[in-house]
């Protein structure tokens, strides 16, 4: 990885990342057993494990300089008595001092970052919000026409996206290739059998719904997949037909409602499992799950909901009764007037939305006249916030150098 912020004091010839921070100093620095206790005069703490200041040592010790990554082998490791004293520096830093007689120094302001718990992975991300479209009747919208060049806008408009699930470009030039050149501004865009940029408009021999003028309820895409697409980008480019309402609503104010009035519809849509199967005569993608998929501890809610690929309930006969109760209650919800956004599609609008989040849909296309064109695509999570964490740590570095 290219370094790209200048080495400095506060940012990092001895810090294991390519943050800026500024100095913490800690009030105390003492050994207790394996553990370095780290205090700050607010009362902050933190424990640090001798292993891992062992492993976080810079110098081009166990750190490697220009990748910012560990270089020892865990095969390697001493016994934890390997840390031998810690104290807080003159300047401020922790003086770690090892078996051998040697000693590293760790940056004040990147352990209290830790301490703060913004090393983790929702660190320099939005909080989500959870709306209505009482609270939230439009996409938010950002300017379109600068964020190809514009970092702010650019960062603006993905914080929107993260904290609502969606977000709103207006004035993009309607041409295919801005869709690729937003894409390659955030990350790599995800490829599928779709291909890694798709039309959609109304087809008379559509390998999609999508592709057709039926109205399409609220739907996450590619629930047949272990791993459905993170965010999805619709551009439109032309649109000169009646109909066609664009239609969001937000799958975690819709789960929250569930979980509070109807519980047990709630347990049926986490527990009982779907096969989702993607009817094509050249692919075969199968994947079965809950409609409601929290997976891990900290990992995106996943809503898998899309009627045309849900193919068999994967679950005894005895469940399918209040499955399909569940199901019913859970589509009626999503497409009731209270969580139901709809705004026309216009030429230049590009729409940024967590597809596992953000039940998305359409209604029905007058097939009478006119001209809709859409370009899609998909990218995961995982690019959206990175480049969201990377344009706040340029932010960050700005405004500390202007301080």
């Amino acid at each position: 990885m290219q370094q790209d912020v200048p080495l400095s004091r506060t940012s990092g010839d001895r810090t294991p990342d390519f943050y800026v921070y500024p100095d913490q100093p800690p009030a105390s620095a003492e050994l207790v057993g394996a553990v370095a206790r780290l205090r700050w005069a607010d009362g902050l703490e933190l424990d640090a494990y001798a292993l891992w200041l062992f492993e976080n040592q810079m110098g081009d010790v166990t750190i490697e300089e220009r990748s910012r990554e560990s270089k020892f082998d865990p095969a390697d490791f001493p016994a934890d008595d390997v840390l031998r004293n810690v104290a807080v520096s003159t300047d401020g830093d922790v003086i770690a001092e090892w078996a051998d007689g040697s000693t590293s120094v760790h940056h004040s302001g990147w352990l209290r970052h830790v301490a703060e718990q913004r090393h983790r992975p929702d660190a320099f991300l939005p909080e989500i919000e959870e709306w209505t479209t009482a609270e939230l009747p439009a996409p938010p919208t950002h300017n379109g026409a600068a964020v190809l060049h514009d970092d702010g806008i650019l960062l603006s408009f993905l914080h929107d996206a993260v904290r609502y699930g969606l977000a709103r470009l207006e004035n993009l030039p309607p041409e295919k290739t801005s869709l690729v050149a937003l894409g390659e501004r955030i990350g790599a865009l995800r490829d599928t059998n779709f291909g890694v940029t798709w039309p959609v408009s109304v087809d008379l021999k559509p390998t999609s719904t999508a592709n057709t003028p039926l109205p399409l309820p609220p739907h996450t895409d590619l629930p047949t997949r272990e791993t459905p697409p993170g965010f999805q980008m619709l551009h439109c480019l032309v649109n000169t037909t009646t109909g066609g309402l664009s239609t969001m609503a937000d799958g975690h104010a819709v789960v929250r409602r569930l979980e509070a009035e109807h519980p047990d519809d709630y347990e049926a849509l986490c527990t009982l499992n779907w096969i989702f199967f993607n009817r094509s005569p050249n692919h075969d993608h199968r994947w079965s799950g809950p409609l409601i998929d929290h997976g891990a501890p900290g990992m995106p809610l996943t809503i898998r909901a899309f009627h045309p690929v849900r193919g068999f309930p994967d679950m005894p006969i005895a469940d399918q009764p209040r499955a399909y109760a569940a199901l019913r209650r859970f589509s009626r919800l999503a497409g009731s007037d209270e969580f139901q956004m709809r705004y026309a599609f216009r030429p230049g609008d590009l729409v940024l939305f967590d597809n596992r989040r953000t039940l998305h849909g359409r209604t029905a296309i007058d097939e009478t006249g006119g001209v809709r064109e859409l370009h899609g695509t998909y990218i995961d999570h995982d690019e959206i916030y990175s480049r969201t964490r990377v344009l706040t740590r340029h932010r960050t570095a700005r405004e500390l150098r202007l301080a």
